[in-house]
């Protein structure tokens, strides 16, 4: 008996895990399919929410803002997350190395709404002594590079960290500038951990809320922000359709992306194996 419970306890609990964390966006993927507003009795198979959906120009203009801004501050994110990472790892010592290693990783325990409020008052004074910026896009997107900054530096950060650093000594013995050690070296060896980042930046960015609630402007409403207020209303099976189109977007992304990591973890492996022999094969002629 305790044989078959050390053998099947792990499985059974990952499967109810899963169950737990699945089995809600499976209902509303099937119910995103039904034909009547109901939404506990599934009364048949159609199409009329994604079509209703196309209609929709709330949500359409929506998703396409969260697009752009999304876009923009995963980008940015990952660029200053990049140089952060570079800078905490690479330079142990330098004034201020503290308050900067503390500022960059305060986002990730500061609760959003006071992230949001913080944001939002800076904005507000700024705009009230220079008159720039109008709460919008661009106020999201600076908001949205604050959040996803601190969590792409961790990401790099832990990358750099395992690097042998002596290929960039290597390259700079050879005659290599540190600006082109960093992006002929550097950067070609951490390229996952910048595009990891980039993609868990614009994955925050797109499902943010509270920092867009405080930062957007009269009539600029990312898809989450319209979704919110569409389910304060009442059960809208448009938004299953919406959200069930998001989840297939994710999946097709996360493979493509793993699919892209196996093949450059294999050529990088081959790699190796082909210097390590010629080394070998070098060694054996002398």
């Amino acid at each position: 008996m305790k044989k078959l419970l050390n053998r099947y306890f792990g499985k059974a609990w990952l499967a109810v895990t899963f169950l737990f964390l699945y089995l809600p966006l499976f209902f509303m993927v099937v119910f995103s399919f039904n034909n009547t507003r109901q939404d506990a009795v599934f009364t048949g198979f159609s199409l009329r929410w994604y079509a209703a959906l196309m209609r929709d120009t709330k949500i359409v203009d929506g998703f396409w803002l969260s697009v752009q801004v999304a876009t923009a501050a995963g980008v940015a994110s990952a660029v200053l997350a990049t140089f952060a990472a570079f800078v905490l790892v690479r330079y142990r010592r330098f004034a201020g190395r503290t308050l900067f290693s503390g500022m960059v990783n305060a986002p990730l325990v500061m609760p959003e709404v006071v992230i949001g409020l913080s944001l939002l008052l800076l904005m507000v004074g700024v705009q009230n002594a220079l008159g720039w910026p109008q709460r919008g896009m661009l106020t999201i997107v600076l908001g949205h590079m604050l959040l996803g900054m601190a969590y792409g530096t961790v990401v790099v950060q832990s990358r750099l960290l395992e690097m042998d650093r002596a290929i960039e000594e290597a390259a700079m013995d050879l005659g290599a500038k540190p600006f082109q050690v960093f992006f002929l070296i550097t950067l070609p060896n951490i390229l996952q951990a910048v595009l990891a980042a980039y993609l868990l930046a614009f994955t925050l960015s797109f499902d943010d809320v509270v920092i867009a609630e405080f930062l957007s402007g009269p009539g600029v409403n990312t898809l989450p922000q319209v979704i919110f207020g569409y389910a304060r209303r009442g059960i809208n099976p448009t938004i299953y359709a919406a959200a069930t189109l998001l989840i297939a977007s994710v999946t097709l992304v996360v493979i493509t992306y793993s699919v892209w990591v196996a093949r450059q973890t294999r050529k990088r492996e081959r790699e190796i194996a082909a210097a390590t022999r010629a080394e070998l094969l070098a060694l054996q002629a002398q």
